[in-house]
């Protein structure tokens, strides 16, 4: 006999399993230290930044544009699989309890995020609000509430196949989680927030009315559920070799220029071969992208003075030990050991793609602190950084490589 209660507890426990796993080999990496340490450094510089912050400044603006994406962002995580589209497809109208316990797992993860989300801005608020942390407690159960509706509305609009649905769905919940959150942090009466929350209430029993004669869509619920488990696999990958991670190929023909001016030959083999693993997959070209981004954006915004350097040579370091795997990404692959080529051209092409990439993002975030006028700071950040690119690459990547 068919038990929900009992397929949910399995899938559940399997999950967090899965999860557990792979999350002891990132919590023992190095990385962890240095994300430790730069959290350490963004709330220092937050500290000192929030001291001469005006009392004019537009902080609920800025927390419910920001805060609002939270709200808005609202997966559901149902822990189906493949198989399921066939199997539990017969007993669709029994598993109402099933995915009220997904909803519930949903909300009270997102709620985590949440409240860690008010935290960070929460000084802010104070700050322009005289330092007082008392509506803390309150706009914590006001955005809960909202969080639960977007969830629910979410749910219902996911029995909808056309794309655009999903999308006006999204725009119009962002825009009212931003204003309730606008008002919320303007401290607006009880009567001017209401109206939000029975805006979404409506739209909630709208849609649920309007789905009831609609079947699930298993395809893309568990086209879902893969991607979210692939993007947790890509960052465990980085630490231990992960068999379920699917790679990510895309041509990017704009970039064949970097691979064509490889020159052909023997000894070339491996650089080509990296280069265009490199601009052709997702986990590395992305990874890249993401970190030189995200190091541009916080060079610019919350460092100053020496601080500028480490930081660039923490984001150096993160790029560099994020990419390590792509020295073995092709280890499996058996045409590749049919070559007769030296294993030194295979180690000299890896460590000159590793240079060539660390090089570039040192030129990237350098120019980013010379944008801030301070030239000093960006001639030692470039040269720190070229220093340390040389050293990661031709030797601490090789004693890496070889434990």
């Amino acid at each position: 006999m068919f038990e929900e209660g009992k397929l949910w507890k399995n899938r559940f426990g399997d999950g967090l399993k899965e999860l557990s796993r792979y999350l002891r080999y990132i919590l023992n990496g190095h990385i962890v230290i240095v994300l430790v340490f730069l959290f350490g450094m963004a709330a220092f510089y937050y500290q000192e930044w929030l001291k001469g912050v005006p009392e004019d400044f537009p902080a609920a603006a800025i927390m419910a544009v920001l805060l609002g994406v939270l709200l808005t962002y609202s997966p559901v995580y149902t822990f189906l699989t493949e198989a399921d589209k066939i199997f539990l497809l017969p007993v669709e109208n029994r598993l109402s309890g099933y995915f009220r316990r997904s909803l519930g797992v949903s909300w009270a993860v997102q709620a985590y995020l949440l409240l860690m989300g008010l935290g960070i801005f929460m000084p802010m608020y104070a700050v322009v609000n005289g330092g007082s942390f008392e509506p803390f407690l309150f706009f914590l159960i006001g955005s809960l509430a909202v969080k639960l509706l977007n969830l629910l509305i979410r749910w219902h609009v996911q029995y909808y196949v056309e794309k655009n649905t999903k999308m006006i769905d999204s725009v119009i919940r962002y825009c009212l989680n931003a204003a309730f959150l606008y008002l919320l942090f303007s401290n607006a009466g009880i009567l001017f927030l209401l109206p939000v929350p029975a805006v979404l209430l409506v739209l909630w029993l709208y849609f649920r009315k309007q789905t009831e004669p609609k079947g699930l869509k298993w395809e893309y619920l568990i086209e879902q559920e893969e991607r979210r488990m692939t993007s947790f696999y890509r960052l465990a990958n980085l630490f231990t070799d992960v068999p379920k991670l699917k790679d990510r190929v895309k041509r990017r023909k704009w970039l064949d220029w970097l691979a064509n001016r490889i020159p052909y030959g023997q000894d070339k083999l491996h650089a080509h071969l990296y280069m265009r693993t490199f601009i052709r997959s997702g986990d590395y070209f992305g990874l890249f992208i993401r970190l030189t981004v995200i190091g541009g954006a916080a060079l610019y915004l919350i460092s100053f003075g020496m601080g500028q350097i480490l930081l660039v040579l923490l984001f150096l370091y993160l790029t560099g030990f994020q990419l390590l795997p792509l020295r073995n990404h092709h280890e499996n692959k058996l045409w590749i050991q049919l070559y007769p080529l030296k294993e030194e051209w295979r180690e000299k092409a890896f460590t000159s793609l590793l240079s060539a990439v660390l090089y570039l993002q040192t030129i990237i975030l350098s120019l980013v602190v010379l944008l801030k006028g301070d030239g000093l700071a960006a001639l030692a950040s470039a040269a720190a950084g070229a220093v340390f690119s040389w050293v990661f690459a031709n030797i601490y990547s090789r004693r890496k490589l070889k434990n």
